[in-house]
């Protein structure tokens, strides 16, 4: 899911920026995809069991891991020098986030998202300050 203003972030940066700041801030936006993975995936596991004793979620929780597919498909990539993305490519990760007609759904990338939003502002902050000297 985009980030709003991520669109004039691109563009201020780059009217800014120079070498130092595209890196520099680049760096820091894969590094805050890697928490928003990282994130979701911690989320998948937490009181999972899997094989014959597995459980299944909630609805509204996050699913719980059974055979391992669905955490080991979510991945952090660089979409451009401003711009990373996370994406679960299991294919049933669109029906578990947001459920079908027969599913409730048990939404594990948005939570995630949601919860590392601050950190990942963090980390952009810190990153346009180190490439200004400050």
């Amino acid at each position: 899911m985009p980030v709003r203003g991520r669109v004039e972030l691109d563009k201020a940066i780059l009217a800014l920026a120079d070498d130092d700041m595209v890196r520099f801030v680049g760096k820091a936006l894969f590094h805050g995809a890697e928490r928003i993975k990282v994130a979701a995936q911690r989320s998948i596991t937490r009181g999972a069991v899997s094989g014959k004793n597995h459980v299944v979620s909630q609805p509204g929780q996050p699913p719980n891991q059974d055979t391992r597919v669905l955490g080991n498909n979510i991945e952090a990539v660089m979409t451009g020098p401003l711009s990373a993305e996370v994406s679960s490519n299991a294919p049933y990760s669109n029906a578990l986030e947001y459920g079908t007609s027969k599913m409730a759904a048990r939404p594990f990338m948005r939570p995630a998202r949601d919860k590392e939003q601050e950190a990942v502002r963090a980390l952009v902050v810190r990153a346009v300050k180190k490439a200004l000297g400050n």
